[in-house]
């Protein structure tokens, strides 16, 4: 089976609105008429609603960067799947290791309070559930810690967080998932993880789909990597048999490099 490939850009705390439009509006004619690669933007929520509308039409689709496993009610500061369809949302991101709390560079203010935010894979899974529920495809993210990748217990950790993650979906939500290999200590770090790592451990990804859901889901989902993916080095990681695309994070606020990793995916 043929997997499409699928360049995500993850603007995280980046972009007034009206810079994130005229980002989208630079983007727009750079990767026009690709229609072999599947295209979004993430943007912040503020940003969602003006950033949709300047891409409609256009082959670039719209992500939220994280969501709720409710529709409405007293959940202050959070977002229902249903606003994120309201604003033109075709994808929400799940389980970044931001949303985790698991970074790859702490500032010393952080270091006592990571346990702020909160998320856990039992939250994750609720989170992708209610999204596909809701009408939206979630990219599910996981990860390894630098200390973690050097206790040796990278697949043991993704093993875990995956299982968890994962648990509970029916068939062809399985199938139309997306999962995202983050490895945390490779985020806004510049720290690339080598690419045949890279693949490999998007295939043990690949493996645990299968053992949970049969081998042709594994087969059908796509897997992204991502951490410090630039137009530099995409190519090499793109062109990997189990690496589906990339979800990018630095490199996706710059509309020229964005394209650049786009067009490395075909």
């Amino acid at each position: 089976m043929s997997r499409k490939p699928f360049i995500a850009g993850n603007w995280k705390m980046n972009k007034t609105i009206a810079e994130g439009v005229a980002l989208a509006n630079e983007l727009k004619p750079l990767v026009a008429g690709i229609d072999d690669v599947d295209i979004a933007v993430c943007p912040t929520f503020v940003a969602l609603a003006s950033v949709g509308e300047a891409i409609k039409g256009s082959n670039i689709t719209l992500g939220g960067q994280n969501t709720f496993w409710k529709e409405s009610g007293a959940w202050t500061s959070q977002i229902s799947p249903q606003m994120l369809l309201d604003a033109g949302c075709k994808w929400v991101i799940v389980g970044h290791s931001e949303t985790r709390g698991r970074f790859g560079t702490v500032d010393a203010e952080l270091g006592k309070v990571l346990t702020y935010f909160g998320e856990c894979d039992a939250t994750v899974n609720m989170k992708a559930k209610f999204a596909f529920e809701c009408g939206l495809t979630p990219i599910i993210a996981c990860g390894e810690l630098l200390s973690e990748r050097e206790a040796g217990k990278t697949d043991e950790v993704i093993t875990a967080q995956m299982k968890t993650d994962l648990a509970g979906f029916a068939k062809e939500q399985a199938m139309s998932m997306v999962i995202a290999y983050e490895p945390v200590w490779a985020i806004g770090t510049g720290q690339v993880c080598e690419s045949d790592e890279a693949d490999r451990v998007c295939g043990v990804i690949r493996a645990i789909v299968g053992e949970m859901y049969g081998a042709d889901v594994a087969e059908a989902v796509r897997v992204q990597y991502g951490g410090s993916v630039n137009d530099k080095n995409a190519a090499e990681l793109l062109g990997k048999p189990n690496i589906d695309g990339a979800l990018v994070g630095g490199a996706s606020l710059k509309a020229d490099a964005f394209a650049t990793i786009i067009k490395s995916a075909r």
